[in-house]
């Protein structure tokens, strides 16, 4: 069931314009310019003029949100990898749908856009946005909703707020599923690269990790857990470390593709062949798993449909369109190739130095 964001609107919401000039002592004009993200007001007055937008809860009426630019803003906390693509392929299939543009932005590795960016959103009056940052701030999320402008967010790092949309994906069971796989096959000694530690999905994968060695019988190794930053570097570097234990493991979950792309190259420079001495299993599913030798076994995580299912939410909420749920997980999936197989005997491997 769905609901039309007229029929719920509070009286606060009704607030005009003229009022918050008026309380303000300032003209209307310039309550617009506030509105609309224009630089060309002092900020002791953007600053008087917001806090009485605040004060009232106002939001644009809706013929003034028929007068939005056709674009949808995706932003990103950084723009380095394929993850980053599939995102991009995913959005801009559904903008294309929709007869709309799609605005990138980037906000250099933090977790928190601008103040800049957050004024040229304000200029721009996209249809909606999209994001894979999600520690937006109360003052940011208060500005985007009195401009009526939807904020959705793809994967989130931390939990967003309760007024926040987010999509995606079943990373706990992703993280079982892997580690259940490489057990199936007869390994013990499983090791789990993860993410940041303060990451949300890192830390999904790892309980994941953690809860299908335990069903399984098998004692939970701390030693045998690294956090890296899903990237390839920290992937070479943690399985180089794990592989300095007197009982190495046979088998390492890496919690992205290009974290398995990092124990490929430290495998082979250790002299380990990939799947005879060691199982690998990723996740993401990027199109660089099937190009890998070997092809490499992962837990498939839906990138584009769960952009696709972003923005078209951000469309919906523009137009009034109210979901049941904020809060929408994809399915992920194993897709086996050829990187994991059973553990051989290793008494005749040497490492090499």
């Amino acid at each position: 069931m769905t609901t039309k964001s007229e029929d719920l609107e509070p009286a606060a919401s009704r607030v005009t314009i003229a009022r918050i000039a008026a309380e303000t002592g300032v003209s209307v004009p310039t309550v617009s310019k506030v509105l609309n993200g224009r630089p060309d007001v002092a900020e002791s007055t953007r600053a008087r003029v917001e806090a009485v937008i605040g004060k009232y809860g106002y939001r644009r009426r809706a013929d003034e949100r028929s007068r939005r630019s056709r674009l949808l803003e995706l932003m990103f906390h950084e723009l380095e990898s394929t993850w980053a693509l599939e995102i991009i392929r995913g959005v801009e299939y559904v903008a294309r749908e929709n007869g709309m543009a799609v605005v990138l932005a980037e906000s250099s590795g933090r977790h928190t856009p601008g103040q800049s960016w957050l004024e040229s959103v304000l200029a721009r009056r996209p249809v909606g946005i999209v994001s894979v940052c999600s520690d937006f701030t109360g003052g940011q999320l208060a500005k985007l909703r009195a401009r009526d402008i939807p904020l959705v967010v793809v994967d989130p790092a931390g939990q967003p707020g309760p007024e926040t949309p987010s999509i995606g994906a079943t990373n706990w069971q992703g993280g079982l599923t892997a580690t259940r796989h490489l057990i199936e096959l007869g390994h013990r000694r499983i090791a789990m690269i993860g993410g940041p530690e303060g990451v949300l999905c890192s830390r999904a994968r790892i309980d994941g990790y953690r809860t299908a060695l335990e069903t399984a019988g098998l004692a939970f190794d701390p030693a045998l857990v690294r956090r890296g930053d899903f990237h390839v570097r920290s992937g070479y570097r943690e399985l180089a470390s794990l592989l300095t234990l007197p009982d190495r493991p046979t088998a390492v979950f890496a919690g992205s593709d290009l974290q398995a792309l990092g124990v490929y190259e430290a495998a082979r420079d250790a002299g380990l062949r990939i799947p005879d001495d060691l199982s690998v299993v990723g996740f993401d599913d990027l199109p660089v798993a099937r190009w890998l030798t070997p092809e490499l076994t992962t837990i498939r995580q839906p990138l584009q449909e769960m952009a696709a299912a972003g923005a078209r939410l951000a469309i919906s909420l523009a137009r009034g369109t109210h979901p049941e749920s904020h809060r929408l997980e994809l399915a992920t999936s194993l897709v086996v190739r050829h990187s994991t197989a059973a553990p051989a005997h290793r008494g005749h491997v040497a490492l090499a130095r």
